[in-house]
């Protein structure tokens, strides 16, 4: 088993400037940089049903909906504070998302009593 680090947490309201627009470093510009250019050589659209946009909607929104269910139960997946028989994480379904990108089909996280509603897709 290896050892994964946990991802940085970036606060999207502390990085937004005072007009509302974000400024990227030039690390996020040189990643959005490589995924447009590895999907113009390997023939990836930009926009439709499995275009780049599509599929970094689909990562963006399941990443918040995991940090939501984290939140909503107290404790990070895996964590063996979830095996004390109390509420846990208990699977996905399905849910497609319409987008400006286009339809999006995102994996939605469930726990065992179904308390758990999610805000960024309800």
């Amino acid at each position: 088993m290896t050892d994964q680090a946990a991802e940085p947490v970036t606060d999207l309201d502390a990085a937004l400037d005072g007009d509302g627009v974000g400024e990227l470093d030039p690390v996020d510009e040189q990643l959005i940089a490589q995924l447009a250019g590895r999907a113009r050589v390997n023939g990836l659209d930009l926009t439709g049903a499995n275009g780049l946009l599509a599929q970094l909607t689909k990562r963006v929104l399941e990443s918040a909906l995991e940090g939501e269910i984290t939140d909503h139960l107290g404790y990070e997946a895996h964590d063996p504070a979830g095996r004390d028989g109390k509420n846990s994480r208990n699977g996905h379904r399905s849910k497609t998302v319409l987008t400006e990108a286009g339809p999006v089909e995102v994996e939605v996280p469930r726990d065992r009593d179904g308390s758990f509603t999610p805000k960024i897709v309800a």
